[in-house]
């Protein structure tokens, strides 16, 4: 037997066995089951996937400072594993050596350890909740819930789908914990280059199952090594303790690009204006609609409404239109020129930067169109036949190109791997256009959660045939290609960017009201880089909270609490939405007070909070104990509360320290901090020194 004893965890590995055996954290046995130290996948020149792990090794022997696996049923394959103390944490490394010409390794999952069941699932009563970065940051404690929406676990494969818990993607950061009431298990995996993993768990009533998945991204027997510790450590119960801890790591090795907003001079001067973005078609009013024009379209008939809710708010706009292109809408990678031409879209522009407001744009991703489901006569196949453009696609393991599964409602087509020559050239044609307008933001990467690319298993576009490392390269360098042909744009992503795009993708679509689905969401990303970029609230798309009651005002709060810009979605007809994708407006958001609450934050944010909100450091602080207000969701059927004040703490960069309280109700709410009663004045917010 293997032990590492540390202050707070005794952690014993029987590497004979192939397996943990053991893992107390303050005195308390933490494993609930044990299973293979690893899981490995391989693929044949064929294509075809096969699984081993550590138990299938023949060989499997104790060393100084780890184990040693040979003889699996796969010739050729070895394994080491190493464990080891640094810093009062036990540091994992694997290495795969490959001596098979005919298979290389895909991925493994290491280390694979059983934690007890979560809270909700768990009759011994030794659950916990999981904090997982995803869609800027969750705490799950309900393994049954989740698995009965789409934000569950995925077996992530050929052709990708929008919602894997992939890293770089909708998973943000390269870490997660198991939080117990008495403790934490910080999960971090400190690679520096940023390549591809899977960040997740599954669990039941028995087990919650950790899944750190590493891509290889390697050739035919070649071999795979982590250069880089993936840390177990024991923090408080905390979600802020693991952030901290993960938030040093990150600031001693920043990604190529990532720049604090105060030293960042490529910033636009809009950036610290804290803009309210104004989004809404030009074209039906949902993402499945008929596309014939709607009231705001031609654009410059929005300029009235625009200079209402301009003057109301007291906010300085970023109007972000969907529905623009002049393909198809939906219809990537082609948009250029806009719907209608380009005439009245550019009288539109320059109206709006006379009155120092801005114009943007949503894009789709990395698509590529064969026919629009929402405009008929868009096809694009003789094109595709004609120019032979299937070798710019994303291809499955055993060569072939599948049908995109991204946004298929709206079109059909596949997915274009920009590692690619001629994916590459693409993209750079269809959106070379659009960099040449002078818009001042584009969602360039609408589909393509944080920024990331599709997986592709091609053997001919230069690229290893499996993901990996090369994904994460190929987009931080194509990004700042991006980024230096628009010096005057930001760019974007749906979700938050990524860690190691977020010096390319400034200013992104934070939808976090998505991790309602599953559990409570937590502004894990703001509280890790909110000193590098900021976001926006986002469009708000599958809002789980039901259109019959008005809680625009509820995300608003905790959205501008986090630091991000607030957001408003219009009707066709230029009324508020609660959020985008509704077809039934028969409940609509009080508009009177809801612009008048965003009047009140803005000058909130103007006259005290900006040194904090724009550029400050998210720090813990303690609780703010307040009335809550329950709120029953359709999907999944379960109730939420939300506090009726939201909260968060910051650092500025002068080191002054304060709490920013938000009240979305329609009366005051009292509420203590501290042990001190503190009112916070309806649809306002209060500032206090800490």
């Amino acid at each position: 037997m293997y032990t590492l004893n540390l202050s707070h965890m005794n952690l014993a590995v029987d590497f004979a066995a192939g397996h943990i055996q053991s893992l107390v954290i303050h005195g308390k046995e933490r494993l609930a089951k044990t299973s293979p130290l690893f899981e490995i996948r391989l693929r044949d020149k064929a294509g075809n996937a096969v699984m081993c792990n550590a138990y299938e090794a023949a060989s499997r022997v104790q060393t100084e400072d780890g184990g040693e696996y040979r003889d699996f049923p796969i010739e050729g394959l070895s394994v080491r594993v190493f464990l080891t103390e640094k810093d009062g944490a036990a540091n994992w490394r694997i290495s795969l050596s490959m001596d098979n010409a005919d298979y290389f390794a895909e991925w493994v999952d290491f280390p694979l350890v059983k934690l007890p069941a979560l809270k909700d699932n768990n009759a011994l009563g030794t659950g916990g909740q999981m904090l997982l970065p995803y869609n800027e940051g969750v705490l799950l404690s309900d393994s049954l819930i989740r698995r009965q929406t789409d934000f569950r676990h995925w077996d992530m494969v050929y052709p990708s789908i929008g919602c894997y818990f992939l890293f770089p993607n909708m998973i943000s950061s390269q870490m997660m914990a198991y939080l117990w009431e008495d403790a934490g298990l910080y999960l971090g995996v400190h690679d520096p280059d940023r390549s591809v993993k899977g960040i997740d768990f599954d669990g039941d009533e028995t087990a919650t199952t950790i899944i750190i998945r590493l891509f290889c991204g390697t050739d035919f027997g070649e071999p795979f090594t982590t250069d880089y510790p993936i840390v177990w450590a024991v923090t408080d119960s905390r979600w802020e303790s693991a952030a901290e801890r993960y938030r040093t790591w990150f600031e001693n090795h920043l990604p190529p690009s990532a720049v604090k907003i105060k030293d960042n001079p490529t910033l636009p001067e809009w950036y610290a204006d804290a803009p309210l973005i104004v989004s809404y078609p030009v074209r039906g009013k949902f993402d499945t609609d008929d596309m014939a024009p709607n009231a705001l379209y031609p654009y410059t008939n929005a300029l009235p409404l625009l200079d209402k809710i301009r003057q109301e708010t007291q906010s300085r706009l970023l109007v972000l239109l969907m529905h623009w292109e002049g393909t198809a809408p939906w219809a990537p990678p082609y948009v250029w020129p806009p719907y209608g031409g380009e005439e009245n879209f550019n009288a539109f522009k320059d109206a709006l930067h006379s009155k120092h407001d801005m114009l943007g744009v949503y894009c789709s991703g990395f698509g590529y169109t064969l026919q629009s489901r929402l405009v008929d006569d868009y096809n694009c196949e003789e094109d595709y036949k004609a120019r032979h453009l299937e070798p710019a696609m994303c291809a499955a393991p055993d060569g072939h190109v599948e049908i995109s599964k991204i946004c298929t409602a709206q079109r059909s087509g596949y997915d274009i791997c920009p590692a690619s020559p001629l994916g590459k050239a693409l993209l750079t044609e269809a959106y070379t256009p659009l960099f040449e307008n002078g818009l001042d933001y584009a969602q360039i990467l609408d589909q393509n959660h944080g920024g990331g690319q599709y997986f592709c298993y091609s053997r001919d576009h230069g690229h290893a045939p499996g993901p990996g490392k090369w994904m994460t390269q190929n987009m931080q360098n194509m990004l700042s290609e991006w980024n230096k042909a628009a010096p005057g744009m930001l760019f974007g992503c749906e979700s938050a960017a990524a860690e190691p795009f977020i010096g390319n993708l400034l200013f992104s679509d934070n939808r976090y009201e998505l991790n309602y689905f599953a559990g409570t969401p937590v502004p894990l990303y703001a509280y890790l880089y909110h000193e590098y970029l900021r976001n926006f609230m986002g469009n708000q798309v599958c809002c789980p909270f039901p259109t019959d009651m008005d809680t625009l005002s509820y995300r608003i709060a905790y959205s501008f609490a986090a630091g991000d810009c607030m957001t408003l979605v219009l009707t066709p007809d230029g009324e508020l939405m609660s959020h985008w994708g509704l077809r039934d407006f028969s409940h609509l958001p009080d508009r009177d007070t809801t612009l008048s609450f965003i009047a009140n934050l803005t000058r909130f944010y103007r006259e005290k909070a900006k040194d904090y909100l724009f550029s400050g450091r998210m720090i813990p602080a303690s609780p703010v104990v307040c009335d809550t207000v329950g709120i029953e969701l359709a999907y999944p059927q379960r109730r939420v509360i939300l506090p009726a004040v939201f909260s968060s703490a910051w650092e500025s960069e002068d080191g002054r320290r304060a709490r920013v309280l938000v009240n979305p109700q329609t009366t005051d709410v009292v509420c203590k901090v501290d042990g001190h009663d503190v009112t916070v004045p309806a649809r306002d917010a209060v500032l206090l020194e800490m």
